[in-house]
């Protein structure tokens, strides 16, 4: 089973930046967003150097039980393991646009943004979500951060809560009619002739990881690549991913001990461990 640990390990070994470049001509990538989530199954699956896209496909299925859909979280989960949200930007801090899914912590089963296939593809009820964020230009990746939910994002009430009040005041609206929705609203029938609806939905967005820990590193020129993970999950990973990581003797990977503000009250702190690799 593959993890976080073992995708660092694998973009060390395989430092592709210019990833428009190595996807051209072996997989249908029509641009550096598709380039970009297709850099981070490969690192996960270790096939970033793999060119024959039936083993590609083989070992991606031994890996990984949901490969996503364009509209429904996540993108990724792995078999037995964490979820994977993969965002890009093009601006270095601009924030994430989450749409109509407000941040997570992990991933239920029972959310109603989950499709009955997600659900259904392995048996599971909560995963840990790893948020991968890429800032890249058209053609590469300028950086890579790998952030957990749990020290990234609320509880999922916090969020939820919100959501009911707002559509707690639409229902409220009088002589309208409501439809059953998992948007934040529907209104039906608008005008005399009933032939207008009126959908409200949320667009949800969190700040950059970037500037959210910018009191535990400040990034430069160079493509580098950035994971952030509680200790207690890095001590869950298997002794064999940790002593890979831990020993690969490179001098531009380091992994600090440092502590990251809880999100539900950041006058406590939780002990992570920071993992930095430059090129």
């Amino acid at each position: 089973m593959t993890n976080i640990l073992e995708a660092i390990v694998n973009i060390v070994n395989n430092p592709i930046v210019e990833i428009i470049n190595h996807y051209t001509g072996r997989n249908r990538v029509n641009n550096v967003g598709e380039a970009l989530e297709t850099f981070v199954k490969d690192a996960f699956a270790n096939t970033i150097q793999e060119q024959d896209p039936q083993v590609k496909m083989t070992i991606h299925s031994e890996n990984f039980s949901w490969l996503g859909s364009q509209n429904n979280p996540p993108d990724i989960m792995i078999r037995a393991g964490d979820a994977i949200e993969v965002k890009k930007t093009q601006s270095s801090e601009s924030g994430l646009a989450l749409n109509s899914s407000y941040p997570k912590t992990t991933i239920q089963s029972k959310s109603t943004m989950i499709t009955r296939e997600c659900k259904a593809c392995e048996n599971w009820e909560e995963k840990d979500l790893i948020y991968c964020v890429g800032h890249t230009s058209d053609t590469s990746i300028k950086s890579l951060w790998m952030v957990y939910g749990s020290i990234y994002a609320a509880k999922h009430e916090t969020y939820q809560l919100i959501k009911q009040k707002i559509t707690e005041g639409i229902n409220e609206i009088p002589n309208v009619e409501l439809a059953n929705t998992n948007e934040l609203g529907r209104v039906n029938r608008v005008d005399p002739l009933g032939i207008t609806n009126l959908r409200i939905r949320g667009m949800w967005q969190i700040q950059n990881p970037r500037r959210v820990f910018n009191y535990l590193h400040s990034s430069g020129d160079r493509f580098e690549l950035v994971a952030i993970i509680p200790t207690i999950k890095y001590n869950s990973f298997p002794d064999d991913s940790r002593r890979k990581i831990e020993n690969l003797g490179n001098s531009t990977l380091t992994i600090s001990n440092v502590k990251v503000k809880d999100p539900n009250n950041p006058a406590k702190l939780i002990d992570a461990k920071l993992i930095v690799f430059k090129i």
